[in-house]
């Protein structure tokens, strides 16, 4: 969309739609049903605090640098030099990596229930080597696809974003209606609260995971020039993206929780056991394997959307001389083949943490809240880049621009974000007592241990680099700062 013509241009709708297929995913209302009404705080907490902040920061980086390469590096080497630009994309890069594993973990438990038999369907999505087999399957089929090319990839994306989002999402608030409408027993009090009890380190942690749930957001600042009149329209755009989100993850979670009790939450099983609770419900049990495929679909085609894509940001900025010649390497078609092999590497590695982890859920917790901590490093960078590009490049075009003059509004906008950011970073070293995790020390020894080795890097890399890994074809405009020494 960031190449359409200038005659072209996105309605405000359309953007809005458009940034809240970026960012909603189902698979994680189940975490959050834990809290009862008080999840809805926290969503709203976390929008104001982090998703609105994050969608115009990175529209003015984004109009900033509309007709140069790099995009967060970019924005972070403009600032802070070509290390912190560096270290900003490799977190970019290596987050997405982490991710894969979460996300298709969710996939493999909702394969578990295409089957009719709901004990053997929760038993088989419990099953860690069940699990492993799944996620590397069809982790590796996404990426020798991709190595084919995946110019038809874009159409897979749009049904699965369709069939395996927004089309559950809105079956499950109606499921939720009618149960209630026809007598259902809700196991959500209504009548709690609405603000949580913040003393209670418990209720923080699993709640900084929603920050991920927002990730991506920053990726509709790419269309801020394909809007009329954006100072106007994009922050338009981006409210009414978030009023959507929030309102399906609130909704969707509230439905979960009316069908759910607490106790029962699980936070990979508990979305497919609702549906199948609801549909027992209104005697339609038939419908489950089809919403297990529906929802399975949406997850593959944004598993194969997303393998070569985040890649494609680091190739291009290792192809300047940040990365050895031998992460440059491409097949016959141009695709970045070894980033993708070494990605895919791992994934297979993080995956064999099935093995240690006391279970499912609990790997997978802890793999959410490494690529948190890993993405919220990357959005700390953005941030600070955001108000130090205010004084360090005051001269620059912004064709959006947060506030009309003066730097009172960057400084809350992006100062609140950066503040929200840092707050989760905390919070998510904390162990959840909701979910067991194994001992406390595999919990720290993986999250600190992973984002030290994860940050130091490319910051090794970067010492490390020579003039020969420049590809002298490759052309990548200079900072800013470089053009003002010649």
């Amino acid at each position: 969309m960031a190449n359409i013509g200038k005659a072209t241009k996105l309605s405000v709708a359309t953007l809005a739609i458009m940034n809240v297929t970026a960012v909603v995913s189902l698979r994680g209302l189940p975490a959050e049903a834990e809290y009862g009404m008080s999840s809805a705080f926290y969503y709203l907490f976390a929008a104001i605090v982090f998703l609105i902040p994050t969608a115009l920061v990175a529209a003015e980086l984004a109009a900033m640098f509309s007709d140069k390469q790099g995009g967060v590096f970019r924005w972070v080497g403009e600032a802070f030099g070509k290390r912190m630009g560096f270290l900003a994309i490799w977190l970019q890069w290596v987050e997405s990596t982490i991710w894969y594993p979460t996300v298709l973990t969710f996939g493999a438990v909702s394969l578990a229930f295409i089957g009719m038999n709901g004990a053997h369907d929760m038993a088989l999505a419990s099953n860690r080597i069940y699990t492993l087999v799944v996620v590397l399957a069809i982790y590796w089929l996404a990426t020798f696809i991709s190595l084919k090319g995946m110019s038809w990839v874009g159409k897979v994306s749009k049904i699965g974003g369709l069939v395996g989002t927004i089309i559950p999402a809105g079956l499950l608030v109606v499921l939720a209606v009618v149960y209630l409408a026809t007598g259902g027993h809700s196991q959500l009090d209504f009548h709690s609260s609405f603000f949580p009890d913040l003393s209670n380190f418990n209720n923080l942690v699993l709640a900084s995971s929603i920050f991920l749930f927002y990730a991506g957001m920053e990726m509709g600042g790419i269309h801020v020039k394909d809007v009329d009149n954006p100072s106007v329209n994009y922050p338009k755009a981006v409210f009414i993206g978030s009023f959507i989100t929030v309102l399906i993850f609130v909704l969707g979670t509230f439905s979960l929780g009316i069908i759910i009790p607490k106790s029962e939450i699980n936070l990979t099983q508990s979305l497919l056991v609702g549906f199948d609770r609801y549909f027992d419900f209104i005697r339609a049990s038939w419908l489950s394997p089809i919403i297990a495929i529906a929802l399975s679909f949406g997850v593959l085609a944004g598993v194969l959307t997303w393998v070569a894509g985040p890649s494609k940001g680091i190739f291009a900025v290792g192809r300047a001389g940040y990365l050895p010649p031998f992460f440059q390497k491409t097949n016959s078609i141009g695709v970045q083949k070894n980033i993708l092999f070494i990605q895919g590497g791992i994934v297979t590695l993080l995956g064999l943490l099935f093995v240690v982890m006391p279970s499912v859920q609990s790997f997978y917790q802890i793999l959410s809240q490494l690529t948190v901590l890993l993405y919220l490093i990357m959005y700390l960078l953005m941030f600070a880049a955001a108000i130090y590009l205010r004084y360090n490049m005051k001269k620059a075009n912004r064709p959006f621009r947060i506030g009309s003059k003066g730097n009172g509004l960057m400084w809350l906008i992006a100062g609140v974000g950066f503040l929200g950011s840092l707050l989760a970073f905390v919070l998510s070293f904390i162990p959840p007592g909701q979910i067991a995790v194994g001992s406390n020390a595999m919990w720290y020894s993986v999250l600190v241990i992973g984002c030290i080795v994860v940050v130091a890097a490319p910051l090794i890399i970067y010492a490390m680099r020579k003039p020969s890994w420049k590809d002298e074809s490759a052309t990548f405009e200079p900072f800013h700062w470089e053009e003002k020494k010649n």
